[in-house]
């Protein structure tokens, strides 16, 4: 089975989470799939939400030209399936809330229509990407722009206060024979909970750990809301190894 793998980093990133934004707004401690699809939308040139947005301004949704479709980028890649591995210890990256001013002016009914903004950002994340060859010309033209390291729009981690940079891009090819220790199958990427059981951590490790985090995974169709599963990174070994997992360079991938 044959994939594509870079390493994905930034300073900074905000993933916003769409349910707390009265004192501050909240990120996700990882890049999640719709989030990195938007990312190689941006490398692609298609549009998105806003040009969708755009289109449909001042018509209602029972006319024919009313687009009610998801943004041409989701539409186009969605079917992709992609392994997210955070690189740091334990899967979870630091975190500090930054406070800066919108003063636009419509932006508060403030006086001086200032709004003060305080907004949690991720500090150096870091991962690696992989995306499995789905033999559609999406996944080729997204390789042949990652091996070229060309993009036609500036790609960013949750939005354009945090460019985003892309190292280490190279084909690879899996296994689906699994690497095992004593016997054991660990999973070095994020995968979906599910029903998950776990048997004994791996003893190489300084320390057990279960990292999880409720991610968006899909958008709904009618509204284009997030649809969330839980994420898990640990280095226990889960009792049912999830669907499409594949190894390479000594290590065992899940493709979500």
């Amino acid at each position: 089975m044959k994939a594509i793998s870079f390493e994905l980093s930034g300073k900074t990133a905000c993933f916003r989470k769409p349910d707390v934004n009265q004192y501050a707004y909240f990120t996700y401690n990882n890049i999640h799939k719709p989030a990195l699809l938007g990312l190689f939308g941006a490398i692609l040139g298609l549009k998105g939400h806003i040009q969708l947005h755009n289109e449909n301004r001042g018509k209602k949704p029972n006319q024919l030209s009313y687009n009610n479709g998801y943004p041409e980028f989701y539409e186009k890649l969605k079917g992709l399936k992609v392994s997210i591995t955070p690189l740091t210890p334990h899967g979870y990256f630091s975190k500090k809330i930054q406070v800066f001013n919108n003063s636009v002016g419509y932006a508060s009914r403030e006086a001086g229509g200032n709004l003060i903004v305080r907004e949690q950002w991720l500090e150096n994340p870091k991962w690696q990407i992989m995306i499995l060859d789905d033999g559609s010309d999406r996944y080729h033209d997204l390789k042949k722009y990652l091996l070229k390291e060309k993009s036609v729009f500036i790609p960013y981690l949750g939005k354009n206060d945090h460019p985003a940079k892309i190292d280490y891009v190279k084909p690879v090819e899996l296994k689906k024979e699994l690497i095992d220790i004593d016997g054991e199958y660990y999973i070095d990427s994020l995968f979906i909970k599910n029903e998950a059981r776990f048997g004994m951590h791996r003893e190489s490790d300084d320390a057990p750990f279960i990292f999880k985090e409720v991610s968006p995974m899909w958008l709904q169709e009618k509204y284009h809301f997030y649809e969330y599963e839980t994420l898990i990174f640990t280095n226990f070994e889960p009792l049912e190894i999830p669907k499409d997992t594949y190894c390479y360079e000594d290590r065992n991938y899940t493709f979500i």
